[in-house]
């Protein structure tokens, strides 16, 4: 093998193992090798059931507004449009330790395990029962004080993030942390997620059409994401060929310094 020849080769298999195909970096592939379409039926995303640390924010109306004033924690609590994220935590209830929301007149109230629908009920239930009559109209409204989930690793924007919203797939959550870089390994990703029997982890892969189909394509309050990094970002070769080819002149221009230094 002549010198030319070997410096060909060693620059075609340094492009190829350098760069990132595009096929590691597009979404929700159809990998499907017959050729077939699918028809994807994501899961059904399932009832969030409350627990420790959660925060509720919880309205209580009625024709008087007067009348359910001492069931709110501030005069404006009545009404949760337009608040804040901090607003919202200062304001909303907190489950503590042994699953409890402390309200006003009501005292504590235990939800743990409870969906916020379900809290709900009860409290409709307990104020008809103890306080009002049912021409009262009391309208009870229990929501999340926003969907938390915490994302670090290869994404734009890392940290814990809120969106207003019931349901949150992946998708949305890492769109609205910037998408995943370019050296983000988008086949592995990792969820951690807390339940009340202890924590569950899995990878996922989303370039694969199927990872609707994945109980952990829907996120539930305070999961937590990672994204690794692939090879391509210790190699420190380049993302794209051009990067990498730039990186080889480097150094062969480097080691044809050092090579004429110590020749003379």
């Amino acid at each position: 093998m002549t010198k030319n020849s070997f410096f060909i080769l060693l620059l075609a298999s340094t492009l190829f193992t350098s760069c990132i195909p595009i096929k590691d970096l597009v979404y929700l592939q159809n990998k499907n090798v017959s050729g077939e379409q699918n028809t994807i039926s994501a899961v059904e995303s399932k009832p969030y059931r409350l627990q420790v640390n959660d925060i509720l924010s919880i309205s209580i109306k009625a024709i008087d507004p007067k009348l359910v004033s001492i069931f709110s924690t501030t005069e404006n609590s009545s009404t949760v449009s337009g608040k804040t994220e901090a607003a919202l935590y200062f304001d909303g209830f907190t489950v503590d330790d042994h699953g409890n929301i402390r309200m006003p007149i009501l005292g504590e109230i235990n939800v743990i395990g409870y969906t916020p629908e379900e809290v709900r009920i009860v409290i409709e239930k307990k104020l008809l029962e103890e306080y009002f009559k049912t021409d009262a109209n009391v309208f009870v409204t229990v929501k999340l004080a926003g969907f938390r989930y915490t994302i670090n690793g290869e994404v734009g924007s890392t940290g814990t993030k809120v969106l207003f919203k019931e349901h949150v797939n992946i998708m949305e959550a890492i769109a609205n942390s910037g998408d995943i870089n370019t050296v983000g390994d988008r086949k592995a990703v990792t969820v951690i997620r807390q339940t009340p029997t202890g924590v569950l982890m899995s990878n996922i892969d989303l370039t694969d059409v199927n990872v609707m189909k994945s109980p952990y394509y829907y996120l539930q309050p305070n999961d937590y994401i990672y994204v690794k990094p692939l090879k391509q970002k210790t190699w420190g070769t380049g993302q794209t060929g051009i990067q990498s080819i730039g990186t080889i002149i480097t150094l062969l221009s480097l080691a044809t310094t050092v090579y004429l230094i110590i020749k003379k």
